[in-house]
């Protein structure tokens, strides 16, 4: 096989619709767009969500809700994740960069610890957050909790 011999599977290309050629071309006179009106001519671009007179949909939907401009969002991570880390890892120190190399939290998520699960050794672990009852578990096993 060459290059100057090579073709496309066939039916995987398709001729391209030339529209506007001529009567004998199947699409000439109005070009596919129907007859008269502002969508058959050139330059016309409808409104945004209009659909044709009919209310559109952002209006018939009542408002509703409210979005906190202010709201922190954390990445919830549970100790008994943490405890799989360590054993996986062989490790004994869990900070923001490990949960990331891990697949647990993306580059720019805020991490909070929270207390389901329990500890097997010492860990000291570092985040943005933590439950009060991750610090107590953490802290029972003589590991540290530090915040960011």
């Amino acid at each position: 096989m060459k290059l100057n011999n090579m073709k496309p599977s066939v039916g995987s290309t398709h001729s391209k619709k030339r529209i506007g050629r001529g009567e004998g071309s199947g699409h000439g006179g109005t070009a596919t767009r129907g007859t008269k009106g502002a969508q058959a001519r050139a330059g016309y671009s409808r409104k945004v969500g209009f659909e044709g007179g009919q209310m559109p949909i952002q209006r018939r939907l009542p408002k509703y809700g409210f979005n906190n401009p202010t709201r922190v969002e954390y990445i919830a991570v549970n100790l008994n994740t943490i405890q799989a880390l360590c054993e996986k890892n062989d490790i004994d120190r869990v900070d923001i960069e490990v949960l990331r190399n891990a697949g647990l939290a993306a580059k720019t998520d805020l991490v909070k610890i929270l207390g389901t699960g329990e500890l097997k050794q010492k860990v000291d672990v570092t985040a943005n957050a933590f439950s009060k009852s991750a610090i107590a578990k953490i802290e029972a096993k003589e590991g540290k909790a530090t915040i960011i």
